[in-house]
């Protein structure tokens, strides 16, 4: 399913997600398009897995997403007692990866970038004289 240009897989494994959660889950995860780099948002394609973990005394809801990105994926995965907690949190953790993945990017281009290059080049020439 597309969403401003982010494809969504949503997996359900020994659970049913109902249209409510399946609905809060897209809301959730297409607000990441907002911090995903425009040249990425095009091909950026997401895999939600949600897990019913059974346990003795409590059901617990584990999810995992994986983010793909032109070079890179971006994995996040936790547990929680609800699955709507379990969404919030790997939302929250993919955020915090995607900042990370921008600012690794910007640096890269920053160093190897043409401007940088001349840079380089004029230092050298002016410690020369």
């Amino acid at each position: 399913m597309s969403n401003k240009g982010l494809n969504i897989e949503i997996t359900g494994i020994r659970l049913e997600i109902d249209k409510k959660s399946h609905s809060y889950i897209q809301k959730k995860i297409t607000k990441l398009v907002d911090y995903i780099p425009r040249r990425a948002r095009e091909v950026a394609f997401v895999a939600i897995r949600i897990e019913q973990i059974n346990q003795k005394d409590n059901n617990k809801y584990e999810c995992e997403a994986v983010l793909t990105l032109p070079d890179k994926k971006l994995v996040a995965k936790d547990a929680a007692p609800n699955v709507l907690a379990a969404v919030d949190i790997v939302e929250a953790k993919l955020r915090g990866q995607i900042r990370r993945y921008k600012t690794e990017r910007a640096d890269s281009v920053r160093r190897g970038g043409i401007v940088a290059r001349a840079k380089n080049i004029l230092l050298r020439r002016k410690n020369r004289v």
